[in-house]
């Protein structure tokens, strides 16, 4: 690779946690979906910290939700020789390509969040979507049946271009299913984008106007429907279920109609993930799985997450 090449790489990503004049410092790279999203920064700050007390250096590449651009970026990685590469996904089967060229390459990759196919791959690290899913759909199943006099119209505000927000959308379709006096009304694809999750959200609502309920698959779908609702003037009568808190969702528990949040630790995501690779990069070794646990967020419990937000 030309000199020009690699200055142009560097000069798009984001280089964070520099310790060059460490002559045994490790160079990590960090293969990020955007950087619009809280959860995807929270993941980015854990990560450095963790790079930064290990007396590493983090480069984070920002793929402004494009899958080609992830794969070209791990290409360029393995040339410029990193010693490892953490992947949060937006295409599991599309990136794979060049995850096994890292590792032919020797150097080793941890997925994060979205779960890649069975690979050569070190770790998966993040929460088990399914089993969070189905929570949140156990919640909600026991939320109708308490405070909704047993029955509830839902739509759910999805991104069908994710792998992982399709697994707990599935997860909470499995939980409701066959359950008297829950209907769903109709599945929306906000694509992870937050604008078009308002207007799917929107329309929603418009076509459903029985509609008394939502389930957001992540944080741009959560932040959708969140304004669709207050857009609508039904802050009153739709109860929003979802996932990824941010400041928006706390002020909507405070005011009564978001009523559970998953609350996933995308920092302790980041962190973990580069702790491996320097664990792998020292000899150590790591778990195919590394799970992160998550905290559903209401009422009850949402002043112990108000300083994130501050």
């Amino acid at each position: 690779m030309t000199t020009g090449m690699k200055g142009a790489l560097l000069a798009a990503t984001t280089t964070l946690g520099l310790m060059a004049s460490n002559a045994s410092a490790e160079t990590f790279a960090l293969v990020q979906i955007n950087q619009q999203a809280l959860f995807f920064n929270q993941m980015n700050a854990g990560a450095t910290t963790a790079a930064e007390a290990g007396g590493n250096e983090l480069v984070i590449f920002n793929a402004n939700n494009d899958p080609a651009a992830q794969n070209s970026a791990v290409e360029t990685y393995i040339a410029q020789g990193v010693d490892g590469i953490v992947v949060v996904a937006i295409d599991v089967n599309g990136i794979m390509p060049a995850v096994q060229q890292a590792v032919e390459a020797g150097i080793p990759v941890v997925a994060v969040d979205a779960v890649l196919p069975e690979g050569p791959q070190a770790a998966q690290v993040g929460v088990n979507n399914a089993e969070a899913g189905g929570m949140i759909g156990d919640y909600f199943v026991d939320y109708v049946a308490s405070d909704m006099d047993g029955s509830a119209t839902v739509g759910i505000v999805g991104a069908l271009n994710s792998s992982i927000q399709n697994i707990r959308q599935d997860g909470f379709e499995a939980s409701i299913e066959g359950v008297d006096g829950i209907t769903v009304a109709g599945v929306v694809d906000g694509q992870n984008v937050q604008d078009i999750a308002l207007s799917a959200a929107e329309n929603l609502m418009t076509a459903n106007p029985s509609l008394n309920a939502i389930y957001a698959t992540g944080e741009p779908a959560l932040l959708g429907a969140i304004a669709a609702v207050e857009s609508q003037g039904r802050t009153g009568d739709v109860k929003v279920f979802g996932w990824d808190l941010t400041a928006q969702a706390i002020r909507g528990i405070d005011q009564g109609y978001v009523e559970a949040v998953i609350q996933q630790d995308p920092a302790q995501m980041g962190a973990t993930a580069v702790s491996i690779l320097a664990d792998l990069a020292g000899g150590g070794s790591t778990e195919a799985t590394v799970s992160v646990p998550v905290t559903i967020v209401t009422t009850e419990n949402v002043d112990d997450f108000r300083s994130i937000f501050e």
